[in-house]
């Protein structure tokens, strides 16, 4: 009964600690870091970075004394038979005797130690490991800035379609009212029924409008699910709001940052490919340099017609050898050649490669800055729109219901208030998204 509910107890605590690792309600900034620990992209890329540190000492261990041993055993199920002349064993000249020179049985055990002295491709393979981690590093600053771009977006059309939702709820409730009085209003005889129709027309469109957005909703909080790390069917609760958002990503002083492409992550990437085309062109060359290297093997072997070599009366015999070894290229029928000068042509367009990154970064910059202040210039101007469109659709409301204005313009009106509203809200979420892409392409969230 006790090792019962020790395990129980074992297993709430358990439940409990998994359950608190799982984020039930998160801010953008804490989404952000949720992410960037969690989501499957990032995790690989520090997978990524763990690897190229094994590879470093993989590449280094290749240069350093290495150890092997091998133990071999044979057993001859028929010997080799060798002749000889008989006289060599007292027998009569010109007759041939058969002799057995081995044992039945031999076991041998050697160990050998190498190390290079020369080798021009391993100083080459150092310098590239290095190259490799820094590659791996910089993959890994690419892949968070593209997570946290990722989840301020997934996060941003969370919000979108919340607030989307409440307006379009509040405008049913006002033309349900609106349908209702104009409705009694017609069973009076005080009004046409293509009032009634109007308004009914207006209603449905809207009410179609949120049942779409209730879908796109539900994709939104899958994405960003997904975009966390979590499961794409986890509950979750967002604890800013669009409003909120938007006013805190209005800093034009971002505007006025020093445009720098040598600092971008794009720009370094090209620049570790250019390393790694120089390094590999250094590579053919060095394929034409002697290698040089040492070896010493020793061991012992034993023999007999039985098998008696886990006896102690067993003798053995042993053996030593120390060797230097150097290989000269010579002639490689222009082989070497060929690949040096298809290495040069691949470091060569590692560079032109490298000036167009640099250039396509400065026009990533400049359109992203003014992205981001149209965006914001936007902004202001719908939400101006949206206060005339409300003050026109109050207008045309009251002229409607006084009798002085049509269903027409009221529903046009009214079309315009719903579109107005979208509007600003598509507004808003485009202020917060440009400012990331921009923070983005200057690599400005790493680099603070």
């Amino acid at each position: 009964m006790k090792k019962t509910l020790a395990i129980l107890i074992g297993f709430l605590i358990f439940q409990t600690g998994f359950s608190q690792e799982q984020p039930s309600s998160l801010s953008l900034q804490e989404a952000i870091d949720y992410a960037l620990e969690n989501n499957r992209s990032s995790i690989n890329a520090a997978r990524d970075i763990d690897a190229a540190k094994k590879q470093k000492w993989e590449t280094t261990a290749s240069g350093l004394p290495q150890i092997s041993a091998s133990i071999d055993y044979q057993n001859y199920l028929k010997q080799q038979v060798s002749v000889i002349p008989a006289e060599f064993l007292g027998g009569e000249v010109g007759d041939l005797a058969e002799v057995v020179f081995s044992t039945k049985q031999s076991t041998t055990a050697f160990a050998t130690v190498s190390q290079k002295i020369f080798d021009g491709s391993y100083i080459v393979a150092l310098q590239s490991a290095k190259v490799y981690l820094e590659i791996s590093k910089n993959a890994k600053v690419k892949t968070d800035l593209e997570v946290r771009k990722s989840v301020i977006e997934a996060y941003g059309n969370v919000l979108l379609a919340e607030e989307s939702i409440t307006i379009l709820e509040r405008n049913i409730e006002v033309l349900e009212k609106n349908l209702y009085e104009t409705n009694k209003i017609f069973e009076n005889g005080l009004e046409e029924e293509e009032s009634v129709e109007q308004l009914k027309i207006t209603l449905s469109g809207v009410k179609s409008s949120l049942n779409n957005t209730n879908r796109l909703k539900k994709l939104a909080y899958q994405m960003l699910n997904f975009t966390l790390g979590l499961d794409v069917y986890d509950a979750l609760v967002l604890t800013d709001n669009l409003d909120t958002l938007t006013e805190n990503n209005i800093t034009l002083n971002v505007l006025d940052i020093e445009e720098n492409p040598e600092s971008t992550i794009d720009y370094l990437i090209a620049q570790n490919d250019a390393e790694a085309k120089a390094l590999l062109l250094k590579l053919e060359k060095s394929k034409a340099l002697p290698t040089l290297n040492a070896f010493l093997n020793g061991g012992y072997s034993g023999y007999g017609n039985e098998f008696n070599f886990a006896k102690k009366s067993q003798d053995w015999f042993g053996s030593s050898l120390l060797g230097v070894s150097l290989d000269i290229p010579i002639f490689s029928s222009g082989m070497r050649g060929a690949a040096t000068q298809r290495a040069k042509i691949n470091l060569e367009k590692a560079k032109t490669e490298l000036t167009e990154t640099e250039q396509r970064v400065k026009l990533q910059i400049a359109s992203a800055k003014s992205d981001y202040q149209f965006a914001i210039e936007d902004y202001d101007n719908k939400k101006e729109n949206l206060a005339l469109a409300e003050r026109i659709e109050t207008k045309n409301q009251t002229k409607f219901f006084e009798g002085i204005g049509s269903s027409f313009e009221l529903r046009q009106a009214q079309t315009q208030l719903y579109a107005a509203q979208q509007e600003l809200l598509q507004a808003m979420l485009d202020v917060v998204n440009s400012k990331a892409a921009l923070e983005t392409v200057l690599n400005t969230p790493i680099n603070n």
